[in-house]
């Protein structure tokens, strides 16, 4: 294993450090992040599972949330099972074409996630300020073409700077300071100038999460114009209850992905710091989700009830639940 401060003729592979600073403690975070990964995966396997099987739940809005859950499976399964092998001090190195894919699908993954949370936004327009027309204008097809069209761009976006990044090359260091490839970490290994590279990738970064965010501001605008025109109360409870799910998300994800690539701009920021703010984003977010849409929303927890027997756990929840649901 090389020095950190040895340069190195061309790199052949990196190695994850995880995080810095806190090696001494990598005994007691591997139960914790390999309890956050269990979580995680459970959690949103449980609706990827109930959404399939459900009748009631093949709806646009509960496929947008099916998407939604193989996404956060996938960005997971991208990224802490490495994470644990450094932990537990398994296998620290990962070959160079393996960490520019996980950089790629990683950010991929994110970038679809956001696309995801717009249309599911505009989703949730069309059923509160035009519940009349709701089944024409959100089909079957409309919303396949939407979920596809979301999924190609998402893979697309990143796919330059990923590529130009792999082609740069490396030979101050390989020890990556970040718990997984993290593209600025990754790029500032490397032995020739490539500001023009890292300013385009916060240019599509920013581009990527600020473009969509705007839609969904101008949408809810749309959206608290329509609430506030309904005549009773009630109306209006009920239209904000629907909505209230997908405000919590757009908040976990348009407000995080800003402070990830914001705060990498600051150069203050230690290693830590900058993985602490990567989590917000990678790790809690798709730990949260299912967390919202099970507890928040009844016919998840009715299916839950119904496909998986829960009634004798939770006897007075889930009949409840099952009343409110019909």
């Amino acid at each position: 294993m090389s020095d950190p401060n040895t340069s190195l003729p061309s790199a052949s592979y990196f190695i994850i450090v995880g995080v810095p600073g806190l090696q001494e403690h990598y005994t007691t975070l591997f139960p914790i992040f390999l309890l956050l990964f269990l979580a995680t995966i459970l959690g949103n396997l449980l609706i990827v599972v109930l959404v399939a099987l459900d009748p009631r739940l093949h709806t646009p809005m509960y496929f947008f949330l099916w998407n939604l859950a193989v996404l956060d499976v996938l960005l997971t399964t991208a990224m802490i099972p490495k994470l644990l092998a450094v932990l537990w001090g398994h296998d620290r190195t990962i070959s160079f074409m393996g960490c520019f894919l996980q950089m790629y699908f990683i950010i991929s993954i994110a970038a679809v996630e956001i696309f995801l949370v717009a249309a599911m936004a505009y989703d949730r327009y069309v059923a509160i300020v035009k519940p009349l027309h709701y089944n024409t204008i959100i089909s079957t097809r409309v919303c396949l073409t939407m979920t596809a069209t979301v999924w190609v761009l998402g893979f697309l976006v990143p796919l330059v700077s990923v590529a130009l990044a792999s082609s740069v090359p490396y030979c101050t260091s390989n020890y990556v300071l970040h718990c997984f490839c993290d593209y600025p970490t990754v790029m500032s290994l490397a032995c020739a100038d490539v500001m023009a590279q890292v300013n385009f990738a916060l240019f599509l970064a920013m581009v990527v999460d600020w473009g969509p965010f705007v839609f969904v501001l101008f949408t809810y605008c749309r959206i608290i114009i329509s609430v506030l025109k309904m005549k009773t109360v009630e109306s209006r409870k009920k239209a904000f209850y629907m909505c209230s799910s997908h405000v919590v998300l757009v908040v976990l994800y348009y407000v995080s992905s800003a402070v990830v690539y914001i705060g990498l701009r600051v150069d203050s920021i230690s290693p830590i710091g900058r993985i602490f703010i990567g989590g917000l984003n990678y790790f809690l977010t798709p730990l949260v989700n299912p967390i919202i849409y099970s507890l928040r929303n009844k016919k998840i927890m009715a299916a839950t009830q119904r496909y998986f027997a829960l009634k004798s756990v939770f006897p007075h929840t889930a009949k409840n639940t099952v009343r409110a649901v019909e």
